[in-house]
C-alpha cells in the first residue's frame, strides 16, 4: 500500500542539488578570484595558515585567518538566528539563513580585488551558515559545502554493502556520491565562468541559493510504501 505526506523541502534532494551546487561554485570561486583562498574548506585555509605562521609570513597568516574567524561567526549566529526564529510562521528560519546568503554573495560580486580579504571573510560566513543550517537531505546527513565528511560515509555505505547485502546501505552510499558529483559540476561550473566572466560571477550562486529559498515554499510529496 502507498501513501503520500508532505515534507518540509528542506529536506529534500532538490535543494539538495541547488545548494551543493552553489557550494562548490563558490570554492573555484573564492580560490580563482580571490587569492587562492578556500572560502569553504576551511582546513586547507588552517594548513596555510599554520605554513605562514611557521614561515614567519605574518602578513599573509591574516589571509587565512579571517576566512577561519568569520566561518565560526557564521555557526554561532546561524545558532541565534534558528533560536529567535525557528517558530516564524511567515518564513521558514532556514529561509532566512538562505537570503542572508544571497545578500552576501551579491555584496561579493561588487567588491573589487583590493578588497578580495573582505570577499572571503563574506563568502565563508555564508558558508558556515549553509552548512550548519542545512545538514541532512532524505533523512540522511549530508554536507553542501564540502566533501570530505560525504566520502567517508559515502565509502563506508559502500563497504557495509557488499558485507550486508542490505539495499538501504547502497541507497545511502549512492545518495553521498550523487552529491559529491553534483560539488564537483558546481566547482567546475565556478572555475570555468570565473576564469572567463571575471568577479561579479559569483552571483550565479547567489542565484543558485535563491532558487533554494524560493524552493522552500513548496512542500515536496515523498511516497512512502
Amino acid at each position: 500500500m502507498t501513501k503520500r505526506k508532505a515534507q518540509q523541502m528542506s529536506e529534500s534532494m532538490t535543494l539538495a542539488v541547488f545548494l551543493t551546487l552553489a557550494g562548490g561554485f563558490q570554492d573555484a570561486y573564492s580560490y580563482n578570484c580571490r587569492g587562492k583562498v578556500f572560502a569553504n574548506a576551511q582546513t586547507g585555509n588552517i594548513v596555510l595558515l599554520g605554513q605562514n605562521l611557521a614561515q614567519g609570513h605574518f602578513q599573509n597568516a591574516l589571509h587565512y585567518l579571517m576566512p577561519l574567524a568569520a566561518f565560526i561567526g557564521g555557526v554561532y549566529v546561524t545558532e541565534w538566528v534558528h533560536h529567535l526564529y525557528k517558530e516564524y510562521e511567515k518564513l521558514h528560519w532556514r529561509q532566512i539563513v538562505l537570503i542572508v546568503e544571497t545578500v552576501l554573495l551579491l555584496i561579493v560580486g561588487l567588491l573589487p580585488h583590493s578588497m578580495d580579504m573582505l570577499a572571503n571573510v563574506l563568502m565563508s560566513f555564508a558558508c558556515a551558515m549553509q552548512v550548519n543550517s542545512f545538514r541532512k537531505f532524505r533523512g540522511i546527513p549530508c554536507a553542501t559545502t564540502m566533501c570530505i565528511g560525504n566520502m567517508r560515509s559515502a565509502t563506508e555505505m559502500l563497504c557495509r554493502y557488499h558485507i550486508t547485502k542490505d539495499q538501504e546501505l547502497k541507497r545511502k552510499s549512492m545518495h553521498y556520491y550523487f552529491v559529491i558529483l553534483i560539488f564537483a559540476i558546481g566547482a567546475a561550473m565556478g572555475a570555468l565562468m570565473s576564469i572567463h566572466m571575471g568577479l561579479r560571477v559569483i552571483w550565479t550562486a547567489a542565484g543558485l541559493l535563491f532558487v533554494g529559498f524560493v524552493l522552500m515554499f513548496v512542500k515536496e510529496d515523498l511516497e512512502k510504501v
